[in-house]
């Protein structure tokens, strides 16, 4: 009983983020029909991006992976994609810089976006920590997914700031090594970095615990 009524909860969630995604998707096209300019275009290619770590989740939790080693690439995989996610919220920054449609068309416009993304990566965050749970107490859980979170703070100054992002850990894995290493080596000459993840990634975790809050 107790499983069929997760595969329904589980539906319910795919289906909601499905009508979220074309919504949001509608309005994006819909801007493009009325201005003729294609200036939020690319909130769909991030949506797809915040896409990702919940397909990795869905695949890993339907498919029952029991070995660890498949189990931890997949993680790492998924954890590199994670701050894809909570990072649309930051293309609020894009609101004044585009003014060929209503300012509060634009505002509902990222709203959409950045909210269907955090529901993607805040339901993937919630496979992998049924996955987890079996091999770890509570406590740690609770602290490796506040890591995780902190983590994705992190990715998000890199993508939003530095211009990095998840494929150039193949493309330009030295640079960005070399970006990551110079923030930690040298912190007090980096306030912003770590301003920034502190405040995100507390931020995050606030609104992580709602979220779970809400589904309990």
């Amino acid at each position: 009983m107790l499983a069929e009524l997760k595969k329904i909860d589980r539906a319910n969630t795919s289906y909601l983020l499905v009508i979220m995604s074309v919504f949001s998707l509608i309005l994006s096209v819909l801007r493009f029909l009325t201005t003729g300019t294609g200036a939020y275009l690319f909130l769909n290619w991030n949506l797809f991006l915040a896409f990702i770590p919940w397909f990795i989740s869905t695949y890993v939790i339907a498919y029952r992976i029991n070995r660890r080693w498949v189990t931890s690439v997949l993680i790492f995989i998924w954890l590199l994609f994670f701050p894809n996610s909570p990072y649309i919220l930051t293309d609020l920054f894009h609101l004044r810089s585009e003014t060929s449609a209503p300012i509060w068309f634009d505002l509902i416009l990222i709203l959409s976006f950045a909210w269907t993304g955090l529901l993607y990566g805040f339901q993937s965050l919630m496979d992998i920590e049924a996955l987890l749970e079996q091999y770890m107490s509570r406590l740690k859980l609770l602290i490796l997914t506040s890591c995780f979170l902190f983590l994705s703070a992190f990715g998000i100054y890199l993508g939003r700031f530095l211009r990095w992002n998840s494929w150039d850990i193949l493309s330009s894995p030295w640079s960005l090594l070399y970006d990551i290493i110079e923030r930690l080596i040298h912190p007090i000459a980096h306030p912003q970095t770590w301003g920034f993840t502190i405040l995100i990634g507390l931020l995050l975790n606030m609104m992580y615990c709602s979220f779970k809050l809400v589904r309990r």
